[in-house]
């Protein structure tokens, strides 16, 4: 069995940051060390006015972290930042072992748990992504052969080739992503003809999504306490007695300085956000940086376009919280693992999912902006094309009914032609 990589992981603290957040940020990085598979064995803080340009850490940091890795055996540091490329090659050089960012360990992470052929797809297209600018340093043994006057040869050759082979594979994973796209949105077509509401299941990583999913719809899927374990998406039908019936989807749990890479790759699977009705957001309520993982959500919704969604906010893990914290007030507590509070819940789901009634409405065909309103805002349940118009049965919110009153298909509805 191969020996699990021991590290040493470090931040750089500005001026402008407390020094709470720089520890909970190394805390969590050493969750992600963990679940790569590695063990940290030292943290370092250095406060600097602005990372330095080439090592990031300052000089004398950097000879502190070396001393520090050699008497502890470590084989690897790991940055809470992102570090440049430039950055990572010199650190590497100076310290004599392997060294990785947050965005390059996060990227492993999803490497390793990815399972649909969309997940692995999406994995790699972030990696590739984040590599491309790296290559250079890749060829390092060859720079003098790089380039100018007397020096162009094998060095270059080799990179250009490196780069057009990423480009080709980048070109194909995209392409075969857009396939995924179409079909993730049949899929979604397909679950809003059941006329059934649909809840997405948003929170920071680890808050106990899958946990509360498998709670609501009465399944088994993976669920354990560490960082990422759900990247490919779930839907499920729940039926709860006595409350509205409603499919729920699972989504990959976010996370603060959460790689633009991985956000760009997972983009086929996030819009799924798009299209539901409510989001459930679900926060691990005894965990001591809760605001802040509410706050880095809120964030990546809103880069998402998604954060004007209603929201139903689940306190989730409440049977690890002693006492009675303010923000209740804001969200219901529940305990997805206990199924404490999970009536309060679906309660709550029934109050914010849109009032909604069928109708069957005839729209003439050069009304194509009410056909898109019926698709875009309801679920179709029926269509038959007529040689004027075109004929819907359709779940509608009550408040949107009043803009298809001409086309609604009854006695007091007009008859087509006086609609033109």
């Amino acid at each position: 069995m191969p020996r699990r990589e021991r590290a040493v992981i470090g931040a750089v603290r500005l001026s402008s940051q407390r020094r709470w957040e720089i520890e909970e940020s190394l805390e969590e990085l050493v969750g992600l060390v963990e679940a790569a598979g590695g063990s940290v064995v030292e943290r370092v803080v250095q406060e600097l006015r602005a990372p330095t340009p080439a090592l990031y850490f300052g000089k004398g940091k950097i000879e502190e972290i070396g001393r520090t890795a050699q008497a502890r055996d470590a084989d690897l540091f790991v940055s809470d930042d992102q570090l440049a490329p430039i950055q990572e090659r010199n650190l590497s050089k100076a310290l004599g072992i392997k060294v990785v960012d947050r965005t390059a360990l996060i990227l492993d992470i999803f490497a390793q748990r990815a399972r649909s052929s969309e997940g692995k797809l999406q994995v790699e297209l972030a990696q590739l992504t984040y590599l491309m600018p790296r290559l250079v340093g890749q060829w390092r043994h060859l720079e003098r052969l790089g380039g100018g006057i007397g020096t162009r040869g094998p060095g270059e050759t080799q990179l250009e080739s490196d780069r057009r082979v990423i480009r080709r594979r980048v070109m194909r994973i995209r392409s075969e992503l857009e396939r995924v796209q179409v079909h993730r949105r049949l899929q979604r077509a397909g679950q809003r003809r059941l006329g059934v509401p649909v809840v997405a299941l948003v929170g920071y990583t680890n808050a106990g999504k899958t946990t509360l999913l498998n709670r609501l719809a009465g399944v088994s899927l993976t669920a354990a306490d560490r960082l990422f374990v759900t990247l490919d998406p779930a839907a499920r039908l729940v039926e709860p007695t006595d409350h509205q019936p409603f499919i729920l989807t699972d989504t990959v749990g976010f996370i603060r300085k959460l790689p633009h890479e991985l956000v760009a790759a997972f983009r086929a699977t996030l819009e799924a956000l798009k299209d539901a009705d409510l989001l459930l957001h679900v926060v691990d309520a005894s965990h001591p940086a809760m605001e802040e993982h509410m706050r880095a959500v809120a964030a990546l919704l809103g880069e998402l376009e998604v954060a004007d969604r209603p929201t139903v906010l689940a306190l989730n893990k409440m049977d690890r919280v002693d006492g009675d914290p303010a923000v209740h007030r804001r969200g219901v507590p529940i305990s997805a693992k206990t199924g404490a509070g999970i009536d309060r819940l679906l309660m709550a789901i029934d109050e914010a999912l849109p009032a909604t009634g069928v109708v069957t409405l005839r729209i003439p065909h050069a009304d194509g902006t009410a056909l898109a309103l019926c698709y875009e805002r309801g679920r179709v349940l029926a269509r038959a094309d007529e040689p004027d118009a075109v004929r819907l049965e359709v779940r509608l919110p009550l408040r949107l009914r009043g803009q298809f009153t001409p086309y609604l298909v009854g006695a007091t509805a007009p008859p087509l032609e006086m609609l033109d």
